[in-house]
């Protein structure tokens, strides 16, 4: 048999055997049915809430008392919208999350990440002792730190500003972000930084020219989870706020009321929904990021 005729009759046998059975696929397809089910049904029960959040926001108050609740709006108006920005004072409550947030945030990481490589990378006397003490401000509860809290910043005279929701959050957020950068570090050869300090390189240095290039993605995921926790905190902005013109936006929801009282459940629909969407919409842009920041930490230790 020559070669010609070999690869010819070869030929035919191997496509034959490359194809899957239509038996095969079917049974594969059927297999994968339950999956797409509850993947299905996780999506329902995830979005319905938020589409059922977006669309009340063009509801009037006739519509919600009268309507059933899954009735669709009768018109797609944004009244609802403006009455959150003018009337319920949600642009200010907005500036001041923003005011609260950011810096506490940004006081978070550069306390925590600084904290976190002269735990794990430095080497000094008494390193893990501190760790462990940092890491005993997770066991606190925030609940029973609130009312000692209060006492001190009436004292300081500080109950009529911002700095106590920033000096709260930042103090709050201080041990977890310690200890995840810790990890985080801890997952670095160190070889880089025994090479680096080799070469005549100052601990200082190594930090920002060493560390924080390789903690970016970390250190994003943490600003993020700090960012969504400090944003959507009620109960110590509601303790330390004693002002309206002071009041964060998760304050400001629970005040949607008209002159009688009574909730205003569009307008209140309206603030949430532009709440939940804009939060949304940083995690969907940045969600890679999260998921190499978070993998990073568990390759070692």
């Amino acid at each position: 048999m020559t070669e010609t005729q070999t690869l010819v009759g070869i030929a035919p046998l191997s496509r034959k055997t490359s194809r899957v059975p239509f038996g095969r696929r079917a049974a594969r397809i059927a297999r994968r049915i339950p999956v797409w089910f509850v993947i299905a049904l996780l999506l329902i029960v995830v979005l319905y809430p938020q589409v059922w959040m977006v669309l009340g926001s063009f509801k009037t108050q006739s519509e919600f008392l009268s309507n059933p609740t899954w009735a669709l709006p009768e018109s797609f108006d944004l009244d609802n919208y403006v009455q959150a920005f003018t009337r319920g004072n949600v642009a200010v409550n907005y500036r001041n999350s923003l005011l609260v947030t950011l810096p506490s945030v940004a006081l978070i990481v550069m306390l925590g990440v600084a904290a976190g490589y002269a735990l794990e990378v430095m080497i000094w006397k008494g390193r893990h002792a501190t760790l462990l003490l940092i890491l005993g401000g997770i066991m606190v509860p925030g609940q029973m730190i609130l009312v000692p809290l209060f006492t001190v910043y009436f004292k300081l005279g500080l109950t009529n500003s911002l700095w106590p929701l920033i000096i709260t959050y930042t103090v709050m957020g201080l041990p977890l972000t310690t200890f995840l950068m810790a990890t985080y570090f801890r997952s670095v050869p160190r070889e880089v930084f025994e090479a680096a300090t080799m070469d005549g390189c100052s601990p200082l240095k190594q930090f920002f020219v060493i560390g924080l290039p390789l903690m970016k993605n970390a250190i994003l995921t943490i600003a993020l989870v700090q960012f969504f926790s400090v944003w959507n905190d009620l109960l110590i902005a509601l303790t330390f706020t004693s002002k309206q013109d002071l009041a964060t936006i998760q304050v400001g929801l629970l005040s949607m009321n008209d002159e009688y009282g009574s909730t205003q459940y569009g307008p209140l629909f309206a603030a949430i929904s532009i709440n939940i969407v804009a939060l949304l919409i940083v995690f969907v842009f940045l969600n890679k990021k999260i998921m190499a920041g978070m993998a990073a930490g568990s390759v070692k230790g």
